[in-house]
């Protein structure tokens, strides 16, 4: 079983900055990727940002605007979000998928985040 707690979301003015923070505990090997989502109330659940094999992907609409980082070490992975939107406005959760071997995914329980135009 992995736990996962995202921190950082709030309120920002359009242009501001804020930094996600989630931290894993409970059994955390095989991991195949980590990453970040963002839903918003009607639409499906969308990738923001993930890391697999070392490779980072990110959604069209927030290159060279956000930055995923992992530190392994300490078991977070960390989203920093910069010129942020009105439109950047969800529920944003963090996302592991681990091999046992089959694979398995788990959910933190969402942090929001609100850009005010």
């Amino acid at each position: 079983q992995v736990r996962l707690v995202e921190s950082g979301g709030g309120l920002v003015q359009a242009g501001g900055s804020l930094r996600l923070s989630c931290v894993a505990s409970g059994s955390i090997f095989n991991v195949i990727s980590t990453g970040w989502y963002r839903q918003t109330p009607g639409k499906e659940r969308e990738l923001v940002a993930n890391v697999i094999s070392g490779i980072t992907n990110y959604a069209e609409s927030v290159k060279g605007r956000f930055t995923i980082s992992s530190d392994n070490a300490k078991n977070t992975v960390s989203l920093q979000m910069n010129s942020l939107k009105p439109e950047d406005s969800a529920v944003y959760y963090c996302n592991v998928v681990v091999h046992r071997p089959t694979l398995y995914v788990y959910w933190g329980q969402g942090t929001q985040v609100t850009v005010s135009a």
